[in-house]
């Protein structure tokens, strides 16, 4: 066994989007998830299960945990069941550069997330970068006018605290787009309205370019399957 590879702060985060081919089996797909999640040696590994709607993907798997080891040979173990992975995304759980004064339950919650939050399966994932236009130059522009533009952005998500958690996970250096953003909603009309509210911020409106989304349904390991017909 090869030594677990960590981050110096946070965990590992893997999104893998996948297609259901001709001989793939859920029973290897459920022993794959469960020989991520099985308790070790301080082992914080989850996985969330999602039906993914739309022709992107059939099913996708929010792998999240210290050992990037760990997250590679699930990754391996999901192809050896059977699924093609079609889409895929790398990311680190992190605090920004903003994210001084925060208090330290949700410090902890950013580096250490409990996934998925209770009662909210609506879902969508999306990449995210910031813009280096000359007009719009999110790296030229003062510290001090991001932070503002920031907290503006903040005061409107929390506008949809008790309908969205939301899961920004970085990935400047380890993947196409900047961040990861992941958005769990009580209805999927939520998310809808998080994401439509929020692009009117100057964060978003003057400097944010958008990836692909992939919208799905959370549920219980065994329900996903059925939907996909894995079941």
């Amino acid at each position: 066994m090869v030594e677990p590879v960590v981050p110096s702060e946070g965990w590992g985060v893997l999104h893998l989007f996948c297609k259901v081919r001709a001989g793939a089996d859920g029973a290897a797909v459920t022993a794959a998830v469960k020989a991520l999640t099985a308790p070790g040696d301080g082992d914080d590994h989850q996985v969330v299960p999602v039906a993914v709607l739309g022709h992107k993907a059939d099913l996708g798997f929010v792998a999240i945990g210290p050992d990037l080891w760990r997250l590679r040979r699930f990754q391996a173990d999901l192809q050896v069941a059977g699924l093609e992975v079609v889409d895929s995304y790398v990311s680190l759980t992190e605090l920004s550069e903003y994210s001084a004064g925060v208090p330290e339950k949700q410090r902890r919650a950013r580096l250490h997330p409990v996934l998925p939050p209770d009662g909210m399966p609506a879902f969508c994932f999306y990449g995210m970068s910031k813009r280096r236009e000359p007009d719009a130059n999110w790296y030229t522009t003062p510290y001090d006018e991001r932070l503002e533009m920031m907290y503006e952005h903040g005061t409107s998500g929390r506008t949809f605290s008790g309908r969205i958690i939301q899961l920004v996970t970085g990935s400047t250096g380890l993947d196409d787009f900047e961040w990861g953003v992941t958005l769990f909603g009580v209805h999927p009309d939520d998310l809808k309205a998080c994401v439509y509210t929020m692009r009117y911020d100057r964060a978003s409106a003057v400097y944010a370019d958008f990836g692909p989304f992939y919208t799905g349904l959370v549920a219980p390991l065994d329900d996903v399957l059925a939907g996909v017909g894995l079941g």
